[in-house]
């Protein structure tokens, strides 16, 4: 697996990935994203230099993203693994290049019925640290 930097032309993969159902499940915002907002917020993620965002690849096939927005020297982690791709401990590998890619702290916030994500944070090192209004809070300061 290689972490590869997204680009522009992954704008309808990305889309795609973040309007399945679980993915929006899963999500803060849960509403189906039209094309132009996903557009606009690809390009202001991609020139936002607090922001990482990465398509993970199996034998030149992408099989998930993973996204890093740093702040206060922090890195708040959000990823989806490919709905093709789900169970296969993709997500588990993409989050550890993930985190060894940044080399700083890292943080998560994972609704607490995602049991797949949970063992993903927990898998990578990430500790729980608190639950607020259903969503789990996990930390890792050091990689």
């Amino acid at each position: 697996m290689i972490l590869r930097p997204a680009t522009f032309q992954d704008a309808a993969l990305l889309l795609a990935w973040r309007n399945d159902p679980e993915t929006r499940a899963a999500s803060h915002n849960t509403s189906e994203l039209m094309k132009d907002e996903h557009l606009a917020w690809l390009k202001n993620t991609l020139n936002d230099a607090s922001k990482k965002l990465f398509i993970a690849e199996e034998n030149g096939l992408p099989v998930g993203t993973v996204r890093a927005d740093r702040e206060d020297g922090i890195h708040e982690l959000s990823w989806t693994v490919a709905p093709n791709e789900r169970g296969h401990g993709i997500g588990k590998e993409m989050l550890l290049m993930m985190i060894r890619e940044l080399a700083e702290p890292v943080r998560a916030e994972i609704k607490v019925w995602n049991k797949a994500a949970i063992r993903m944070a927990e898998h990578a090192g990430m500790k729980y640290e608190r639950e607020e209004n259903g969503v789990l809070h996990y930390v890792k300061w050091e990689s």
